[in-house]
């Protein structure tokens, strides 16, 4: 296990650092400058700006000089938000991130598993047709829909949830985690059904149907941990694409979190900004991905033999 993971681990370090340089030299291959579109101001105010934050450099020396900084831990200072560091802003807007990803997840979880299993015990019936048909739907609605609907539907005309915020209260969370957390739901039903099913025709299944025990015993006691192996295995992209994901759901329901900064960033062209929080997400993505693995290997320690080869 330990030398599973040593080996993912030096997989991953390659793919940040290019991930830093590619980040790096797009965004400041883009036409214009993180103040271009400020109120117009002399030239000689615009020199100050680029030497302050270091902008007036070789390419290739801000790039070695970032690297230098980024191995201290420093992102550096934001361009737009005066006396604010990358560090700051990530620290204010990360939590309201995973909380809305925690939420989303669980929702996926208890709806996607509950509608595999419902499909797998009875195949090509109704029971299945009816929550894979919805499970489909849920894939092919994006959140960029699917927000406004439930807004509109939920929030306006019959004004049960507040549509927009974060705040104390749970009917804030209802509405964003069920737009963030439904695709996945989808996916994770589907995951789960072609889990049980493969894990439902064994051999051992069969004996134990055999000896007459009840069909709630064999599924939750001989055929989920099993069943729930895609699902496990997907969990690592899954996180990540809701930490992803988060961008347009916090800008549709106004959440100050981590991705409506990201978004920020992106139109005003905040160099340090951007660059921090890709960092931050591909590191996230990264280790997400490898407790997967982690995970998945555990439930099946016969694919460390499989990677080997």
């Amino acid at each position: 296990m330990i030398r599973f993971f040593l080996s993912r681990l030096l997989q991953a370090m390659p793919v940040i650092f290019i991930v830093i340089t590619a980040t790096f030299f797009l965004i400041r291959s883009a036409p214009g400058g993180p103040f271009d579109a400020d109120k117009v101001v002399s030239q000689e105010v615009i020199e100050r700006l680029n030497e302050r934050y270091n902008l007036d450099a070789p390419l290739h020396q801000q790039y070695f000089d970032y690297l230098s900084h980024l191995i201290r831990g420093d992102f550096g200072p934001s361009f737009r938000y005066t006396n604010r560091s990358v560090t700051e802003m990530i620290g204010a807007g990360l939590p309201i991130t995973f909380e809305l990803a925690i939420y989303a997840i669980m929702i996926a979880l208890i709806i996607g598993i509950s509608a595999g299993m419902l499909a797998a015990v009875r195949p090509n019936t109704a029971q299945d047709y009816i929550p894979m048909s919805l499970a489909m739907t849920g894939i092919c609605m994006p959140s960029f829909l699917l927000g406004p609907l439930l807004v509109l539907v939920f929030g306006i005309w019959l004004q049960w949830l507040p549509v927009s915020g974060w705040g104390y209260s749970p009917g804030d969370k209802i509405l964003p985690a069920i737009t963030l957390g439904s695709t996945y739901a989808a996916y994770i039903a589907r995951l789960t059904r072609g889990g049980m099913l493969e894990v439902l025709n064994q051999d051992y299944i069969r004996t134990a149907k055999a000896k007459g025990l009840s069909t709630s015993k064999i599924i939750f006691k001989h055929a989920l941990r099993g069943g729930l192996a895609p699902v496990v295995a997907f969990l690592g992209p899954a996180i990540a694409g809701l930490l992803a994901g988060s961008f347009v759901v916090e800008t549709i329901f106004q959440i100050p979190g981590l991705g409506r900064f990201y978004v920020q960033a992106a139109f005003n062209r905040d160099y340090t900004m951007i660059m921090g929080t890709t960092i931050l997400l591909s590191c996230l993505i990264v280790f997400l991905n490898m407790l997967s693995d982690l995970l998945a290997v555990w439930l099946n320690p016969r694919l460390t033999l499989d990677a080997k080869h």
